[in-house]
């Protein structure tokens, strides 16, 4: 399984509910096993700029890059690179299951 997760920042705060909202449109891409957006809770008290965290899991990188490939993921980072500040990625292969 690939475990797919992203870190976003807004450049302006009060972008953050259109980040959220232009992100929540990977979560209708049925590729995914798991996806979910959500503001970053902050609960760590070092290194506070992320305010976005996006998480998915794919069965394999052909399910991610069918996700990747989907018309939605177009949509969205029209919506949000123009808002955005930061952005990291991170994917990983999981012994979990």
């Amino acid at each position: 399984m690939i475990r797919h997760i992203v870190f976003f920042s807004a450049r302006d705060k009060g972008d953050l509910p259109t980040i959220l909202d232009g992100l929540r449109l990977l979560e209708q891409i049925p590729d995914a096993r798991f996806f979910e957006v959500q503001p970053c809770a902050r609960i760590d008290q070092i290194g506070n700029e992320v305010e976005v965290v996006v998480y998915g899991e794919f069965d394999d990188e052909a399910a991610l890059a069918r996700f990747k490939a989907h018309p939605l993921y177009e949509e969205s980072i029209r919506v949000v690179r123009p808002l955005r500040e930061l952005r990291v990625a991170a994917d990983f292969v999981s012994r979990l299951s």
